[in-house]
This record gives C-alpha cells, structure tokens and sequence, in this order.
C-alpha cells in the first residue's frame, strides 16, 4: 500500500449547483487536482513531462461513489493513494473527506495512462518518474 497523499480544496460557488451543493462532475475535477499536486509533490510537472518525456497522462477509467454534499465555502481534504503501478498505467484510490469532520463526502478508483504525446498511443512510464513512484509503494 502506498504513502497518502493529501491536498485540501476550498469549495468555492463556482463549484456548486443551484442548490448550493458541490456537482458532481466537480469532485471528479478536485481529484484531478489532488493527482497534479500528489505528481508535482514527487517532482515531476506535467509541461516538463510533455517537453522533456514526450508523455501526457489520459484518465481512462472512473468509479465514483457519492456520500454526502459537500456545500459552498466548505474546505475539503482530498488523498490520493497510488493503488496499482503497470508499465503504461497507474490506478489511484481517492477520497474527499471534511478537512474538520473526516467526513466522507466521496470516494474513487480512477486509471491513469502513459501516453506518447503526439501519437496519443499507450507508452512505458517514464523510467525518472517510475523510481520515484516506486519509492512511494
């Protein structure tokens, strides 16, 4: 089991709906972030990546379960857990609790791949970027 990684998220209106809950489609937009800093954390920007491995990260899976709203101004704690590390993919387990309460509001497996960044195909991790990931395990 790899190292959690945390990052907390401020709700702010533009995330929510009409009626003043997060949207769903929104949750899956603070995990994103949440995997961009947990990558940066490691020492790898996703602009380097592309210019200096020639590689872009594409999200080819999702599983969300939806707990509880989370609510306008409402400050959230999202971890990121690296579940699974293939040769051109990663699965990650994430969830979104209350950064006060530990409250789960949400949870998810989502799938990463290594893409090659012009022909848009399935590649090998970068090696730099696979030794760091595998100090996390």
């Amino acid at each position: 089991v790899s190292k959690q990684f945390l990052w907390p998220v401020r709700v702010y209106c533009e995330d929510t709906d009409a009626g003043g809950v997060v949207y769903h489609a929104n949750y899956l937009k603070f995990m994103e972030r949440a995997r961009t800093e947990w990558l940066r954390a490691l020492g790898f920007e996703q602009d380097v990546l592309i210019e200096r491995e020639g590689v872009v990260f594409a999200v080819t899976r999702v599983e969300m379960d939806f707990r509880r709203p989370a609510r306008f101004n409402q400050l959230l704690a999202l971890t990121v857990r690296l579940a699974e590390c293939r040769k051109a993919s990663l699965m990650f387990d994430q969830e979104i609790r209350g950064h006060d309460d530990d409250v789960l509001y949400c949870s998810g497996k989502i799938r990463v791949v290594c893409l090659d960044a012009i022909r848009f195909r399935p590649r090998p991790l970068p090696e730099s970027l696979l030794t760091e990931i595998l100090h996390e395990l």
